[in-house]
């Protein structure tokens, strides 16, 4: 199990990177995570930031 690193306004979060399911735009420079399972989160940055640093997270190395 791997988990990522995404931050927010309200804090941060750590989740498993194989529970994510989908990314949305949202406003003021927000994006919204779907989760497997959940409720979607509402995190900090563009969704092309978060893309990559979703991929960044899950490909490195432990």
């Amino acid at each position: 199990m791997k988990f990522i690193s995404l931050a927010s306004r309200g804090g941060n979060y750590l989740v498993v990177a194989a529970n994510v399911a989908w990314l949305r735009d949202y406003e003021n420079g927000q994006t919204q995570v779907g989760m497997v399972g959940g409720a979607p989160l509402l995190v900090a940055g563009k969704i092309e930031d978060i893309a990559a640093s979703i991929l960044a997270q899950a490909n490195a190395d432990t």
